[in-house]
This record gives structure tokens, C-alpha cells and sequence, in this order.
């Protein structure tokens, strides 16, 4: 017996380094060009060529869709798995399923040669249960039983210990491509395992049939990640390992075909651990260069044939505030709860703020006296891909046709309280209120007059509708995809809910391609503040001046941040955003209506998002 296994280690063994040399082989030519198509043209001539010097032309573009495979040491795995099979043999069908159950465990190791292909080494231990013939006497026992028309069996088990080498295929890599290392992306996914191996059955004494044989092995398998570094993954493997048909001992006899295989069908829960403390789940970029040579006595060019040239495109936006608003310092006041600047501009409702106290504020009302003095609180941003419970009222800056600010009648309010649950509330500010959200440093300033605390007319601007007004009256590049906020809030989260209203479903899947399958080479912001301002202090003008460039700058700011902190950007570079003024931060408005299209038009972060995509 110990020759037997030493030979079927033996065979193992040689398997596995096969197995891993082709593998290695299929990473390598996994790096190579996708773009492989070459030709050589060559110019026959009899007239004389002059001696020049060689020329070597080089340029290189970062390829997003192929790697650079990590050393021997990285990408490698280790896991678990225990659960429950059905062996199928030539007697299983005579007796009760349960009868051909038992558990089982494994352990094992592995490694990634690329994000779509690796290897794995298995030991698993278990028995197998089930009938057989009723004169077989080596691996049945227990009394004789019968079936329906009288054929006599008897149980069967047989306890053994496989080890194997198995090529894991990752499906959704394979598919879908890689995701890039810390992303979010494919957090679920499915994978193929197919390999070889020997199996060993022990604790019986027999004189037929073999101690030691060869075993396939066949896994589904689904592996679901928890976090973008995707070091641990939970698995669940729908498994089969097939046998020769003696796996029982059965041969066949004059009465019985034996079935040509044995096989042991189960189920196994368990999970994979990645060794790797850095990038354990990551793979480098490759460059894809190309190179044009001109040669003395003859010229080769060296042409790659391209399925589709690179594409080169920008993407512009506009994203559109309220007055003395940036969200700078919109600090929530909700624990847990974020308030976040571009969530309220997307579907935002009135100040953000309710009353603390619904008692006093019915009694006030009830009484005709103001509510000025009656403690407020945040209301927690929604993200605007929901649906609202609270969508009979209008939300978002320059989303709908209806303006932020709500009414202050009392009545209105009461009729809110009674859908809601809570009084909305106005920010006060001694006999000023305002009726949309301000960033905290701006509550003291002054307006010109007490129309302009509030929004009396929206133009959608910050929707797809009004894209047709920035065209006439913004500055957009004749090369440039003008896109509004909303399609690209979609773009980042989902075109769904509340902000579905007011984007065009063709402009939110080309912005997603571009994050998903283009580079990403610049993000550009421009803040933009008006020039109005009530200061009428010392150095007014520049006191002016100081406050709408700091307005304009934080403005963009905020967008920025809500960018970087998306995770579809995750992978571009912190050098990559870029907030600038190229033509100045503050625009002039005579108007003195904070509410009028042209002062709406110039309080706005303009946003460029230069892409390369194939």
C-alpha cells in the first residue's frame, strides 16, 4: 500500500508542476498587446538611399485592461470549506437519499497568476455512504435489506482522503474584467474550479479493487468580498469529484452494468484568507507603447491595427447654489448623520431644519405670534437616488419648477406637520429669515431687500432641462459633452428615485462608461461667486471682494471633495483634481435680486472631466 501512495504522490506532485508551468505561461501571454494584430511594409527601390542615422520614435499610454503580474510571493491564499455530499453510485438509488449523505471538510492553498486565472492545492477528508450489492462484502455491512421487488442490498461506506490540484477560472475577471486594486467593484463573484487528484481509501480490509486512484474534481463557485481590499472572501462551491466506477467496488456483473462513473455531489460553505498585508488583491498597470523606426537601406513600420482608436473627450458640468451658500462648514448636527452639500442641492427640502418643539410651535401658530426665537435642528440629507417619503413639497436647488423656499403661512406649515410628523423651519436672524439653507459664517450678512431671503422662481438649472439655458449663457468648449449635475449625480450613485426626474437616461450611461471603462486625466473646478454684496462698512469694495472669491474658491472646493469621496473615482489620483480660476472668481451682476437667472447663472462650480478612452 505505501508504494501504491507514493506513487500516486508522486503523480500529484508532477501534475502540479505542469499545471503551474502552464499557468505561468497563460499569465505571461496575458500581458501581451490586445492589440496584436502587426504588419511590416516594406519599400523596394533601386535608387540610391543615403546613409542616415537610425531614428527611434517612442511613445507609451497607460492601458487601463492589462496588467503587470505581481512576483512568485504575491497573490497567495488560503481557505476552508466544510459541508455535505450524495455519493452516486451503481446501488444509490435503492435505498434512501439520506442514506447517501455525509459531511465533509477541506483545506487548502493557492495562488493568483493574473486576476482571471491561479492555481489551488486541496485536501479534503470524508467517507462515503451509500448501498451495494448484497454479496459484496468489502465495504458493506449492517443487515440485509430489500427493495420493492424483493432484491436484496446491504449499506455501504467507505472512509478516504483526497489531495488535488485544481485551475481556478475567475468568470466575473474573465467577463468583465479586472476592477483595479481597492475598488469597489465586483465585491461578488464567480469562479471556476477544474483539476485532478488522488484519493486514498482507508480503514478497510479488501483484497479487490484499488487503495489509491485518480479523482476529478469540478467546483462552482461563488465568493462574496466585504471590503474593497478583498482579503477575505466567504465562499459557498457547488462541488463534484468523479471516480472511476470501482469507486464502490463495483465492476459490473452479469445482472448489473455498473454505471461508468462514481461520483460524490455536494455542497460546501467556507472561506478564502489573501497572505498579503499590501495590495494582496492588486496588479500594477501596463503601458502599451508604440515605436516607429526609419532604417538606412530600407523602412519597416511596425503598425498597430486597432479595433478603436483611443478617444480623447472632456466632460463639462455646471453645479448651481443657493446664496451665501458653499457647504463648507455644513456640519451635521444629527448624530450619524451626514449633511452633505451636494445631496441638498440634488433633493434637499427647504432649510434642512425643522423645530425641536412641535407644542410650541402649534401654540404660536394658534396665537398669530412669531416663531422667531423657537429652538431649530438639522433634518439628515437624503442621497437623492431614493424615493421621499416627504415628495409633495419641492427639494433641490434648481431641480424642479418650483422653487427651494416654502410657504411661512401658517396653515401651510400645520398641513406639512400633519404628512410629516415635524414643523419645517426657516433659519432666523434677527428680522431677517431665510428660507433656504447658508453656510454659518454668512448668517450675519445683510441682503439688499427681504425678497431676496427666499426663492421666488427656478429655472432647473441644476437638471437636464436647463441645459439649454447654460448653453446660451455659459462658457462651454464647442468639443466639450455638456452634462447637468443631476445626470452626473446619477452617474456617481444610480438613476433612480427622486433624482430620475430630472435626467435623460442616455446622458447618465455615457457618463458612467466614462468612468467605467475610460481614464480619467483631469478633473477641473472653477468657482463662481457674483458681485453682489450689502457691506457697506470700511474698505466696503474689497471687503466685497474677499468675501465672494472665498465663496467661489469653497464652492469649489465642495465639489471636489464630494468627487474624490465617490467611489467610482476611487482609482484616479488625488494630482488629477484641480481647482483653479481662469477667468476669475467673480462675475459682475447689477441686478440687485439675488434671485433673477443672471445672478443664479454666475453661483456655480464649473467642472471639466478631461477622459482618454478606447
Amino acid at each position: 500500500m505505501e508504494m501504491k501512495l507514493t506513487n500516486l504522490v508522486r503523480r500529484t506532485v508532477a501534475f502540479l508542476v505542469v499545471g503551474i508551468m502552464a499557468t505561468c505561461g497563460s499569465s505571461v501571454f496575458a500581458q501581451e498587446d490586445k492589440y496584436k494584430d502587426y504588419r511590416e511594409v516594406f519599400r523596394d527601390t533601386t535608387d540610391y538611399v543615403a546613409p542616415t542615422e537610425l531614428n527611434v520614435y517612442k511613445d507609451s499610454i497607460l492601458d487601463p485592461l492589462r496588467v503587470v503580474t505581481n512576483r512568485f510571493g504575491k497573490n497567495w491564499f488560503v481557505f476552508a470549506t466544510g459541508g455535505v455530499h450524495s455519493f452516486r453510485g451503481d446501488y444509490s438509488n435503492w435505498g434512501k437519499f439520506k442514506g447517501t449523505l455525509s459531511p465533509d471538510w477541506g483545506i487548502g492553498v493557492g495562488k493568483w497568476f493574473t486576476p482571471g486565472i491561479g492555481l489551488k492545492m486541496e485536501f479534503i477528508r470524508s467517507n462515503s455512504r451509500g448501498y451495494t450489492a448484497y454479496e459484496n462484502g468489502h465495504y458493506g455491512y449492517g443487515d440485509l435489506l430489500y427493495t420493492a421487488d424483493g432484491t436484496p442490498y446491504r449499506k455501504m461506506k467507505t472512509g478516504w482522503w483526497d489531495i488535488s490540484g485544481s485551475a481556478i477560472l475567475n468568470l466575473s475577471r474573465l467577463f468583465l474584467g479586472y476592477e483595479g486594486y481597492d475598488s469597489p467593484k465586483r465585491m461578488n463573484q464567480f469562479m471556476l474550479n477544474l483539476g485532478i487528484g488522488g484519493v486514498h481509501h482507508m480503514g478497510y480490509e479488501h483484497s479487490h479493487g484499488s487503495d489509491n486512484e485518480w479523482s476529478g474534481h469540478m467546483e462552482l463557485q461563488y465568493s462574496r468580498f466585504f471590503n474593497r481590499k478583498k482579503r477575505f472572501s466567504l465562499d459557498i462551491k457547488a462541488r463534484g469529484i468523479f471516480y472511476q466506477t470501482n469507486f464502490d467496488l463495483e465492476y459490473g456483473q452479469a445482472d448489473h452494468a455498473a454505471f461508468k462513473w462514481d461520483c460524490n455531489l455536494g455542497i460546501d460553505i467556507g472561506f478564502t484568507f489573501y497572505l498579503d498585508k499590501q495590495r494582496s488583491n492588486g496588479w500594477g498597470r501596463s503601458t502599451t507603447q508604440f515605436y516607429q523606426r526609419d532604417y538606412r537601406e530600407r523602412k519597416i513600420m511596425v503598425v498597430k491595427v486597432k479595433e478603436k482608436p483611443v478617444q480623447y473627450g472632456t466632460v463639462t458640468f455646471y453645479v448651481f447654489y443657493p446664496n451665501n451658500y458653499s457647504g463648507r462648514n455644513d456640519a451635521p448636527q444629527v448624530q450619524g448623520a451626514t449633511v452633505n452639500a451636494l445631496d441638498y442641492l440634488a433633493g434637499g427640502i427647504f432649510t434642512q431644519k425643522q423645530y425641536v418643539n412641535n407644542g410650541e410651535v402649534a401654540d404660536k401658530i394658534l396665537k398669530g405670534a412669531s416663531l422667531n426665537g423657537l429652538a431649530i435642528k438639522d433634518i439628515p440629507t437624503e442621497e437623492a437616488n431614493r424615493d421621499f417619503e416627504i415628495d409633495y413639497v419641492p427639494r433641490g436647488y434648481e431641480m424642479s419648477d418650483v422653487p427651494l423656499s416654502l410657504s411661512l403661512d401658517g396653515e401651510k406649515m400645520t398641513a406639512f406637520r400633519e404628512k410629516a410628523g415635524f414643523y419645517y423651519a426657516p433659519i432666523f436672524d434677527g428680522l431677517h429669515t431665510w428660507r433656504y439653507r447658508i453656510d454659518n459664517e454668512t448668517l450675519k450678512q445683510q441682503l439688499i431687500s427681504n425678497d431676496n431671503y427666499m426663492e421666488t422662481a427656478s429655472f432647473g438649472l441644476n437638471a437636464h432641462r436647463g441645459l439649454e439655458i447654460i448653453r446660451k449663457n455659459m462658457d462651454v468648449d464647442s468639443g466639450d459633452k455638456l452634462v447637468s449635475f443631476a445626470d452626473v449625480y446619477a452617474a456617481m450613485k444610480s438613476d433612480e428615485g427622486y433624482i430620475s426626474r430630472f435626467t435623460d437616461e442616455n446622458t447618465v450611461k455615457f457618463i458612467k462608461r466614462v468612468l467605467d471603462e475610460g481614464v480619467i486625466t483631469l478633473i477641473q473646478a472653477e468657482g463662481l461667486a457674483t458681485s453682489q454684496d450689502n457691506f457697506t462698512g470700511a474698505d466696503a469694495e474689497n471687503v466685497g471682494i474677499e468675501r465672494n472669491t472665498a465663496l467661489s474658491q469653497n464652492r469649489a472646493n465642495t465639489v471636489i471633495s464630494w468627487l474624490k469621496e465617490n467611489e467610482r473615482l476611487n482609482d484616479v489620483a488625488s494630482q488629477i483634481f484641480m481647482v483653479n480660476s481662469l477667468n476669475g472668481p467673480i462675475r459682475t451682476v447689477t441686478d440687485k435680486s439675488t434671485r433673477g437667472l443672471n445672478a443664479k447663472l454666475n453661483r456655480c462650480v464649473k467642472v471639466r472631466i478631461h477622459y482618454m478612452m478606447k
